[in-house]
């Protein structure tokens, strides 16, 4: 009998900034899913946000790499950004090809769920990998179960982890208000956001 494949988890996203929702989620779905390991990949252009507020990819790596560095389970990866990767599909790819014979678990929110049709390829995603979705809104368990029906797979699975109502633009939205990010985001994060006086109004 063949001994079961390694898992591994991705999680995209802009990470501007990484906050500690994105460690929670992904500690979450290693617990429950058994991954060995979450890679982290900040997006070089995300198809989905407005480009107008972007810090610049390699300012988001940094602090991706800080904020992932202290759990040996996370780590950081600048694939879409050296291959200006733009859709899931290819970064999944991507990541099979660099970390061949595992299988993988696209680790994301509800809302990103519920915006899959308008995601390029949702059937080439889910050839690909099982998406691991973490609630951000009550309807969690309902949008899983109607985007189950929606592309008649099982390789959809909801991450109960715990929710925290917590952005990257709320984030943002303090430090340019000047009031604290302390415990909202991890404290290299913090430090980095200052010194490099990331997100202050002009």
């Amino acid at each position: 009998m063949d001994a079961p494949r390694p898992r591994l988890g991705v999680i995209g996203g802009s990470f501007d900034p990484p906050h500690i929702a994105h460690l929670a989620i992904a500690s979450e779905a290693c617990a429950r899913l058994g991954l060995e390991r979450v890679v982290f990949v900040p997006a070089a252009a995300p198809p989905h946000k407005d480009p107008g507020h972007a810090t610049p990819a390699e300012l988001r790596l940094q602090m991706t790499e800080l904020a992932v560095e202290d759990d040996l389970r996370f780590v950081e990866s600048s694939l879409e950004i050296e291959r200006d990767l733009v859709y899931t599909r290819d970064t999944l790819d991507a990541v099979a090809a660099r970390l061949p014979g595992r299988d993988l678990f696209f680790v994301m929110g509800s809302d990103s769920l519920a915006q899959l049709d308008t995601w390029l390829d949702p059937a080439g995603i889910l050839a690909r990998a099982t998406l691991a979705v973490a609630p951000r809104f009550a309807d969690a368990e309902e949008l899983v179960k109607r985007a189950k029906d929606r592309w008649g797979t099982d390789r959809i699975v909801l991450v109960n982890a715990p929710h925290i109502a917590l952005s990257s633009t709320l984030i943002r939205e303090r430090v340019a208000a000047g009031l604290p990010v302390r415990y909202l985001v991890p404290l290299a994060v913090e430090e980095f956001i200052r010194e490099r006086r990331l997100y202050r109004r002009p």
